[in-house]
């Protein structure tokens, strides 16, 4: 069917964040909302005319029907192939693999990642480079740009493509290759870590519950771990994506993931518990008793990766984001390889991870990953937890508690102020920017400040700067204090604050995390005026 190019104007507030474009659902489903900003995406990229694009998504509500408008545009502007998710569904880092594995031009993801779904609820749209990494800054500027100047979008005037099952199709010029969202990923997963020995210790009685909490990571899970592995039928709980997300606030944390927290934290708890998000790209794992934070894991990971076939030669560097704790640092420098800090965003480690210069990457947002995508990914932190405990013998606990005897112990905590009056938490930074130059040499609580800026980072490889990453407060002890509004919320602003305070002495590592951090979450809301600025002093989620 031909191309049919409607007129358009400019829409407001169409502006990528660190996650792609994010909205309620029905700001999406506004007259050309969609489709203005998908044409800017083409647009910003030099026109979609013969290129490979990979589409999927989470399976939140409108996924289907945004991923058929998404197909017809592409068919008008052009574009040679696109590889499509069955049912338009493509967990994020099955998608960079997509992207990578089939040397696409890039890719568009359909999900609001953490948020919850639903016709009144969140959604959002990612446009993901060759490389598989989301775009960086220069492409998400010149997308915005874009989405400000735009006259007219193209169409497809088609009714679409069945997407219920695999093979090719044609829309108009254009081939759309329906593919299993699980095949290529599980293929890889295997590639990288030990199954035989998973499967030896599964079989010797190890017993797990993942909850995929109604998300896009069900199927995945389900194929690899019980299927593949071995792990009984049922191990997978809440394994079928729903649009709502069955109710559920699918981001895989103490606060959201209450059932298996409290099954973990039981009298019969299994051996080993994880969970992830909405589009697959974040974990949270569970020891029996224990919550393992995620700024623990990854440096536990760092440590532990070369027990792993995929790792075995050893990690060439590994790179956190600036607010997550620096426990992963204290490992760098035991095995001699660098360490980075970047700013908040699975787009900074790019070029770190092309360059070769990073091998595992993490942040304290429960997101974890390698070189092996450019995406963080749930089920690879979830799969080398689990060789590193096939490996190794030991328990989440004895493991977490060599790491701390041989490192010391990084107590860690993230506090949450949601859905803020924008103007009153703007202002809030505003004026403890002003007061950064006057803190250093300043005692409070007992600490003295060693240092106070904003982040600023400087990518050593491509030279670019990315200026006002957050607030950074630096005690002589080692402590700190990480303040930043977040780009990924829909609703209002909301505060992030990041506690950590560092403690040597193995005698000390059994602290409750809120009872170790004390001095230092009194010092941070002092510092900031929180109560008087924004009139709350309680968090709506502590991590």
């Amino acid at each position: 069917m031909p191309a049919v190019t409607h007129e358009t104007q400019p829409i407001e507030g169409q502006k990528p964040g660190t996650s792609g474009l994010r909205k309620k659902t029905p700001v999406f489903t506004h007259r050309h909302y969609l489709q203005n900003f998908v044409q800017s995406i083409f647009d910003a990229i030099g026109g979609a005319a013969g290129k490979t694009f990979v589409l999927g998504g989470d399976g939140r509500f409108f996924n289907d029907k945004a991923a058929q408008v998404i197909l017809k545009m592409a068919a008008a502007n052009g574009a040679a192939r696109v590889i499509v998710g069955c049912d338009a569904l493509l967990s994020t880092p099955a998608a960079s693999h997509l992207i990578r594995l089939n040397k696409a031009d890039g890719g568009i993801i359909l999900s609001a990642s953490h948020n919850p779904g639903g016709p009144q609820a969140d959604f959002g749209v990612k446009y993901n480079i060759a490389n598989g990494g989301p775009a960086p800054e220069a492409v998400t500027e010149a997308i915005h740009a874009r989405t400000q100047q735009i006259t007219e979008y193209r169409i497809s005037d088609t009714d679409g493509i069945d997407l219920g099952s695999t093979g090719e199709q044609t829309l108009d010029d254009m081939v759309v290759e329906v593919v299993d969202p699980v095949a290529d990923y599980a293929a890889l997963m295997e590639g990288l870590f030990d199954f035989d020995a998973i499967r030896e210790m599964i079989a010797g009685g190890f017993t797990m519950r993942f909850d995929a909490m109604n998300a896009v990571t069900g199927p995945y899970a389900t194929e690899i771990l019980e299927n593949r592995l071995g792990l009984p039928a049922g191990t997978v709980m809440h394994g079928s994506p729903k649009p709502d997300f069955g109710g559920m606030h699918p981001d895989p944390n103490p606060h959201w993931a209450r059932g298996l927290m409290d099954e973990m934290m039981g009298a019969e708890a299994p051996d080993f518990g994880a969970a992830s998000d909405g589009d697959g790209d974040r974990n949270m794992i569970l020891g029996r008793g224990i919550y393992v934070s995620p700024s623990d894991s990854l440096a536990v990971l760092a440590a532990n990766a070369h027990l792993a076939p995929g790792y075995k030669a050893g990690l060439k560097g590994v790179a956190r984001s600036m607010p997550t704790s620096t426990a992963v640092d204290r490992v760098a420098e035991a095995l001699g390889i660098e360490a980075y800090e970047t700013p908040t965003g699975w787009k900074f480690f790019g070029n770190l991870l092309d360059a070769g210069k990073a091998t595992i990457c993490g942040e304290e947002s429960f997101g974890t990953g390698s070189d092996h995508v450019r995406e963080k990914d749930g089920l690879w932190a979830v799969l080398l937890w689990l060789n590193i405990l096939a490996v190794r013998g030991q328990s989440v606990a004895e493991i977490l508690a060599d790491h701390w005897r041989r490192f010391g112990r990084n107590y860690y905590s993230r506090h949450d102020f949601e859905a803020l009056d924008t103007k009153a938490a703007e202002q809030m930074m505003h004026e403890l920017h002003a007061d950064l130059p006057t803190l250093m040499g300043t005692e409070i609580e007992g600490m003295r400040i060693a240092s106070a800026d904003d982040f600023a980072y400087t990518d050593p490889v491509d030279g670019s700067v990315s200026r006002a990453q957050g607030v950074r407060i630096r005690f002589e002890d080692g402590a700190r204090i990480v303040l930043r509004l977040s780009g990924t919320g829909t609703s209002g602003a909301t505060l992030r604050l990041y506690l950590e305070r560092y403690e040597p002495d193995p005698a000390k590592h059994g602290l409750d995390p809120q009872e170790a951090l004390a001095p230092v979450i009194r010092a941070a809301h002092a510092l900031a005026a929180i109560r008087h600025q924004i009139g709350r002093d309680q968090p709506n989620v502590i991590t």
